[in-house]
């Protein structure tokens, strides 16, 4: 009895019975279904090569770009199941535990220019050009705070701003890429397998939406890389999947077809994926309007994005923010109206404008802010060079345990690290402090986050009150 293939392609081109493809039955019904595998993989090329041309006229740089979604047939189905939709929930609800944004200063933030101790006679001989001003903000333990922070006034009264002084870990070089790369994976390459904390950090905190792990910016950094698939946007409305408005529909068109009717798993992450680009269309259909009296600048605009995500419920779990301009080594300005001043105080205003469009919704926030390194103690007469013993800021939604955090010993010269700032609190243990009062984790997850092929021990650092 013959035995019929039921396919929607011919089973040959000019051989329409398995008979004449071959005399033995079994060989000829293999030289069928080979023929139908044949048809179909030419098929799904062509609706492979008509998404790729249809991605070609669209810009880097604006949401789903080939980048993410579209390098090649063959990278097609993987990038958007793996990359951008699979982490995907079809819920939009607000998460209970709430949000952390890392804003990341990119070239070594001289930390004695953020928060130093008052009168202190190492600083007073050491670097006489670059103390803080009379204007300085009072911390505790004897600490003063750059004037450039008073937009965040309102937050250090309330007990929910911070700074841990002295923060580094032994394995960071004074090479911005080498250790902006550790801090960004939580300790070094070989112990982290390439993989982001932050990246990390979402593995703990359960399913989510598409956009549970947002990078403001066109790159996605390095914290964010890994298994989850986080985002990376300029600004809300740009995540969508082309530049081109005409050509919208069709690839849209295109992805449900390729992720419809497959019999797999990731059917259902794309569906949800493509729901998450509408929402982000819904919240950009019009143009957003902070609170009363709010204005984002600068910087500010990375925020901007971010309160419009949060506060239209897109589920933002872990965000990032880069800033750049922190390589002081000529020039510096601590004191009002000098270069370093005049970005602490954008950073400050747009802290300030974020939080204050929040509202109510700031409580679930948290802000951690770092650098790669610190400075040296001593000055270059005008600027510092790269150093170790840098500052950790934290503006939360939940109240610190005082405006002061972690350990701090001194200045004095047996306690300094070969003229740099001494390490009183490591970095790694610092992130993972911040991270387990934001969301409640247990010390054997925040251990498995930060130090995951290494034999060293979580310590935490009392941060929350």
């Amino acid at each position: 009895m013959e035995k019929t293939v039921y396919n929607s392609f011919p089973l040959h081109p000019e051989c329409p019975d398995l008979g004449r493809l071959a005399d033995n039955p079994t060989e000829a019904l293999l030289r069928a279904e080979a023929d139908i595998v044949a048809a179909e993989k030419a098929a799904e090329a062509d609706r492979y090569r008509t998404l790729e041309d249809l991605e070609e006229a669209q810009q880097d740089g604006r949401g789903v770009t080939r980048r993410t979604f579209v390098a090649g047939a063959a990278a097609t189905a993987t990038a958007l199941a793996t990359a951008q939709f699979v982490t995907t929930s079809a819920s939009f609800a607000a998460t209970p535990t709430g949000t952390l944004i890392h804003v990341f200063l990119y070239g070594g933030l001289d930390g004695l220019s953020l928060v130093a101790p008052d009168n202190d006679p190492v600083l007073t001989k050491d670097r006489p050009e670059l103390l803080l001003g009379n204007d300085s903000l009072a911390l505790a333990r004897g600490f003063k705070l750059t004037s450039a922070f008073k937009p965040l006034e309102q937050w250090l009264k309330a007990g929910q701003l911070g700074f841990i002084p002295a923060v580094s870990d032994e394995r960071l070089s004074r090479s911005h890429f080498q250790a902006a790369d550790a801090c960004n994976l939580g300790g070094l390459p070989h112990e982290t397998g390439g993989r982001g904390w932050l990246d990390n950090l979402v593995d703990n905190l359960g399913k989510g939406t598409a956009f549970r792990g947002v990078g403001i910016g066109s790159t996605l950094p390095r914290s964010l890389v890994g298994n989850n698939g986080a985002l990376s946007l300029n600004n809300v409305g740009s995540l969508r999947l082309n530049g081109d408005e005409r050509f919208r529909a069709a690839t849209e068109k295109a992805i449900k077809g390729l992720f419809t009717g497959i019999n797999h798993p990731v059917e259902e992450a794309v569906q949800d994926g493509m729901g998450a680009l509408v929402t982000a269309q819904k919240l950009a259909a019009k143009p957003y309007q902070p609170a009363a009296g709010v204005k984002y600048e600068g910087i500010g605009n990375a925020f901007q994005q971010l309160a419009q995500l949060i506060k239209g419920g897109a589920n933002v779990r872990v965000a990032t923010v880069g800033m750049g301009g922190y390589d002081t080594h000529e020039n510096q300005g601590t004191q009002d109206g000098g270069q370093l001043h005049r970005r602490l105080g954008e950073l400050a205003s747009a802290m300030a404008a974020f939080f204050t469009d929040l509202g109510p919704q700031a409580a679930d926030v948290t802000i951690m802010v770092s650098s790669e390194f610190g400075r040296r103690i001593g000055s270059n007469k005008g600027g510092t060079d790269h150093g170790h013993g840098g500052v950790v800021t934290v503006l939360s939604g939940k109240k610190l345990a005082s405006s002061l955090l972690g350990t701090w010993n001194g200045l004095d010269k047996d306690k300094q690290d070969s003229g740099d700032v001494p390490e009183y609190n490591n970095m790694f243990n610092v992130y993972g402090s911040v991270a387990q009062g934001r969301f409640g984790l247990t010390n054997a997850q925040v251990e498995k986050m930060l130090f995951p092929g290494s034999d060293r021990a979580y310590k935490p650092v009392k941060l929350y009150a």
